[in-house]
C-alpha cells in the first residue's frame, strides 16, 4: 500500500536518514515502519547514484521513501520521482509561486507540466503492460507533494499557498521556523507564537484534507500522542544520526565513564 493511502487510515511513522546507509534504510523497513525521509538538504548526498540506491533499498524493504530536496528545481524533482520515490519535500516554501512551481514540476498535465519518460524505474522501464494513460494517472494520484513550513512567511501566506491544487501534506519545521521568527529554538511546539503559527497552518490544512508532517523529538509515546492530538499524521521520529549519537552517549555514561573512574 502506498504512503498516501496509509495516511488516510491513520498516522504514519518514519525516520529521517542523514547517513545514507542502505543497511539503516532496510532495517527501518524490515522493522515495519511506514517511511524513510531521505535528506539531501542537510547532507552531502545529491540527486545521483547514491540517492538512487537509497530509494532502491527502501523499495526492497517494502517501505515508502520521500526525499527532502534543496529547492524547487524541476529537473531534481522529476528525477527523484522517476527514481521511484513516493514524494518530495521542498524546504523554505514562502509563497504561492513556490508551491505552484513544485506541483508544476511533480505532476503531469493537467495538474502540472512534468516531462515524461517511460524508461525509468517509476514506469517499470516501460516493460510489459506499460500504458501511458495509466502511468500518468497513477503518478498524479500517488505522488506526495510536501512543502515545508519553516519560515514565518508560510504562516503569513498560508491561504494563498494552500490554494494550490496538488499539495498533500505540509512539513512543519519548528527549528527553522523559530529561527526565522526570532523565537527560542526547540522541537517542542510550546512557545505561544510558534503554537499560534502552527495552529493557523494546521487548521487551514485540515479544512482542505491536507496532512501535517512534523518531527517528534525525543520519540516518546507521550510526545507522539501529543503531536497526533495537534493534528500531525506523518510523524518523523528523529534521524539516524540522532539515534546513533544517543546510543553512543548512553554507552559512554552507563559503561565507559564508570570504568574510567575506577
Amino acid at each position: 500500500m502506498n504512503l498516501k493511502k496509509k495516511m488516510k487510515q491513520g498516522p504514519v511513522f518514519g525516520f529521517a536518514i542523514f547517513t545514507g546507509a542502505l543497511s539503516v534504510i532496510e532495517s527501518v523497513g524490515n522493522l515495519g515502519y511506514d517511511f524513510v525521509y531521505l535528506d539531501i538538504e542537510h547532507t552531502s548526498i545529491g540527486v545521483g547514484p547514491d540517492l538512487e540506491k537509497q530509494i532502491m533499498a527502501a523499495r526492497l524493504a517494502g517501505i515508502s521513501a520521500v526525499v527532502r530536496l534543496t529547492g524547487t528545481d524541476e529537473v531534481d524533482i522529476r528525477k527523484v520521482l522517476e527514481m521511484g520515490a513516493e514524494g518530495v519535500v521542498i524546504p523554505h516554501v514562502r509563497t504561492r509561486d513556490d508551491a505552484a512551481s513544485i506541483v508544476r514540476a511533480a505532476k503531469f498535465p493537467p495538474l502540472g507540466r512534468r516531462g515524461a519518460e517511460s524508461n525509468v524505474r517509476a514506469a517499470a522501464y516501460g516493460g510489459p503492460g506499460f500504458n501511458w494513460p495509466d502511468y500518468i494517472a497513477r503518478s498524479n494520484d500517488e505522488s506526495l507533494i510536501i512543502p515545508m513550513a519553516e519560515d514565518f512567511e508560510f504562516a503569513d501566506n498560508v491561504d494563498d499557498i494552500l490554494s494550490v491544487d496538488g499539495i498533500d501534506a505540509v512539513n512543519f519545521g519548528p527549528i527553522d521556523y523559530s529561527l526565522s521568527a526570532g523565537l527560542p529554538i526547540g522541537y517542542k511546539i510550546d512557545h505561544p507564537s510558534l503554537f499560534d503559527a502552527y495552529q493557523k497552518i494546521e487548521t487551514r490544512a485540515r479544512a482542505k484534507g491536507i496532512g501535517i508532517m512534523c518531527p517528534v523529538v525525543p520519540a516518546t509515546q507521550e510526545n507522539a500522542r501529543e503531536m497526533i492530538a495537534k493534528g500531525v499524521n506523518m510523524l518523523i521520529l528523529g534521524n539516524d544520526m540522532y539515534h546513533l549519537q544517543s546510543a553512543f552517549k548512553n554507552i559512554l555514561s552507563e559503561c565507559v565513564a564508570p570504568l574510567r573512574q575506577g
